[in-house]
């Protein structure tokens, strides 16, 4: 569905993405992971359309974007990390509008603006003004918009930014609910959210692409440095013995009743396996009980600490009109909005064509 090669983009000396390639196969829900400032978004803005590429190629549904735009942009719906809503329209009104801006046939909007509502859950406030909605159902009418035409992809940034535990639950839900049958690219930098929603990940730091595929598999790329053993006996004695051990750089315990937990981490360049057995021995000898030992896996945000290092530069650096579909200014119809919006698409579909 997705299709990225050596795309690059430049804000004057800046470069905020650097040769960066990758797929997005039919029927995944992706993450894409990156720190404040990684790229994220202007990447997310190229794959929609809303910005042009420095270089490189990008190919959506089998639709060079450079040379195909609007059916390329036609496959997909994009939901910003910022929704551009109108408060002062209904919901209804506002997904009809999108539609009508969307060219879905005048035939087919109100089935278009009746599926999109529904798969977004939010047939129960469909006429009530944007304006009076909590940030929760703006999240979804803004996933609505995207989902207007009923897109085969969906790419999502940071959907749900700004919401509180009850209001993310419901969006990872839906989120997971609409990936049974359609491509999703979701945007985070919520660790959490793509364990619970993605079956693979992409991450990228400074612009570069740093890892790839599936959580288990990023997991993997950092190697299990320590164990955890369950000890029958005091947590002070546990914790003496453990750190007394050779190769045992650090050491946790954590009492639990007549059990003690053990948290060990070896030095740097240890053999796990013969480490493990010396402190095995040294717990023994110390006269505990041992009663399991399992690795110590790392967690992703270890890995993703690892991969990307402390951010990268700001993306947005001189990202002036990269956001799509603003909100009007104060005072200005939406028809009239729509019209300037659609001039300046027209106007750089034609630069990206020359």
């Amino acid at each position: 569905m997705i299709e990225v090669e050596h795309l690059s983009k430049s804000y004057g000396p800046h470069l905020a993405v650097s040769d960066l390639s990758f797929r997005v196969s039919q029927g995944e829900i992706v993450g894409f992971l990156g720190p404040n400032g990684a790229g994220k978004s202007t990447t997310l803005r190229i794959l929609a359309g809303f910005l042009g590429a420095t270089s490189g190629r990008v190919r959506v549904a089998g639709y060079d974007l450079a040379e195909e735009p609007m059916r390329a942009r036609a496959s997909l719906g994009y939901m910003p990390e910022t929704s551009p809503l109108y408060p002062e329209m209904r919901v209804s009104e506002y997904l009809a509008f999108r539609a009508e801006l969307k060219l879905v046939p005048r035939r087919a909007r109100r089935e278009a603006v009746a599926r999109a509502l529904s798969d977004a859950r939010i047939e129960d406030v469909a006429s009530v003004m944007i304006g009076h909605l909590s940030k929760g159902y703006r999240q979804r009418v803004g996933l609505a918009d995207a989902l207007v035409g009923d897109p085969p992809l969906l790419i999502l940034d940071e959907p749900t930014a700004g919401l509180d535990p009850n209001q993310i639950r419901e969006v990872r839900a839906l989120v997971r609910r609409l990936g049974r049958d359609r491509t999703v690219l979701l945007s985070t930098h919520i660790l959490s959210e793509v364990e619970a929603t993605c079956t693979r990940a992409l991450v990228i730091a400074r612009g570069r692409l740093v890892a790839e595929g599936s959580i288990d598999e990023i997991r993997a790329m950092r190697r299990s440095s320590g164990v955890r053993v369950a000890v029958r006996g005091a947590a002070d004695a546990a914790l003496a013995l453990a750190r007394g051990a050779a190769q045992v750089r650090a050491a946790e315990a954590e009492a639990a009743g007549d059990v003690t937990r053990l948290k060990v981490e070896f030095d740097a360049g240890a053999d796990v396996g013969e480490a493990t057995e010396r402190l095995v021995r040294a717990l023994v000898g110390g006269g505990l009980g041992v009663r399991e030992i399992v690795p110590h896996t790392p967690s992703l945000e270890q890995v993703f600490s690892e991969l990307t290092g402390t951010g990268g530069g700001d993306e947005e650096q001189g990202a002036g009109g990269g956001e799509p579909a603003a909100p009007a200014p104060e005072g200005e119809p939406p028809a009239r909005a729509a019209r300037k919006q659609g001039s300046a698409g027209r106007r750089g579909a034609a630069r990206e064509r020359r």
